[in-house]
């Protein structure tokens, strides 16, 4: 009688291919000699690759390990919840809530511009005391065990977009943190802060960072922003931010 076992390996990896990596990986793995031999094939999860429109030729020679490339794809996504305020402030921390408080305000507001992507509906604005908000995500519950992150160090990539009201200036400032299981800074982007002259262009504007080679132990990432207007205006006349994100490699995606 013929078994899934007498398939030939091409066969058998078109038909794993088929199945969700944890499948393969906590259970197909375990069944025999031969099927964690094809589960740990390059060919394997490139194919997954390519069925799931992740693999791209000119790829081949940078990718060192398919199965990482691979989970790295599938865990791709924003990190950061409720970017853009759709869900009022659930999911940040308002570190700081001075002078009127932090507000939410539908695009293009007062004396504004819309962001270059249409998705985007809202921004969050400060006010004329220090407004800051913000969020620590935990990588493991996000799906990065701590062995991917202390031998891969697969890129992050921070990014944030900010603006001012034409009719008044204002001061921006990011700061990202890579912490340990203590909650020790292992590395930090932390920019000199922006200052946005009144009478200027309330253009979006956009802040980016790439972390790469940090050290091991990176468990937690705190992203933190705001600002205020520089004018002391009651009100909401301070830095408009919105849009942020934060993914973890691939950065050829």
């Amino acid at each position: 009688m013929t078994t899934i076992c007498d398939l030939p390996e091409d066969v058998l990896v078109e038909l794993l291919s088929l199945l969700p990596a944890q499948d393969l990986i906590r259970t197909c793995r375990l069944v025999c000699t031969q099927w964690r031999y094809v589960v740990d094939l390059t060919t394997l999860w490139k194919r997954k690759c390519q069925r799931e429109g992740f693999y791209i030729q000119n790829l081949d020679r940078s990718v060192s390990d398919w199965k990482i490339f691979y989970m790295l794809c599938s865990l791709k996504r924003n990190l950061i919840k409720n970017p853009s305020a759709e869900e009022n402030f659930q999911h940040w921390k308002l570190d700081n809530n001075d002078g009127d408080k932090w507000k939410i305000e539908d695009l293009p507001g007062t004396h504004g511009k819309d962001m270059p992507d249409p998705k985007v509906h809202k921004y969050f604005v400060t006010s004329y005391g220090p407004c800051f908000k913000s969020q620590l995500i935990t990588l493991q519950k996000e799906g990065y065990w701590n062995q991917l992150m202390d031998e891969k160090r697969p890129e992050i990539v921070v990014k944030d977009w900010y603006a001012a009201r034409f009719d008044c200036g204002c001061r921006y400032e990011l700061t990202v943190r890579l912490l340990s299981e203590d909650y020790i800074v292992l590395e930090e982007f932390h920019p000199e802060p922006v200052v946005i002259e009144q009478w200027n262009d309330a253009a979006w504007r956009e802040i980016s960072h790439t972390f790469q080679n940090y050290p091991a132990g990176v468990r937690y990432i705190w992203f933190q922003h705001g600002g205020q207007d520089t004018q002391f205006w009651a009100g909401w006349y301070g830095i408009r931010v919105t849009n942020s994100s934060i993914t973890i490699g691939p950065l050829t995606l």
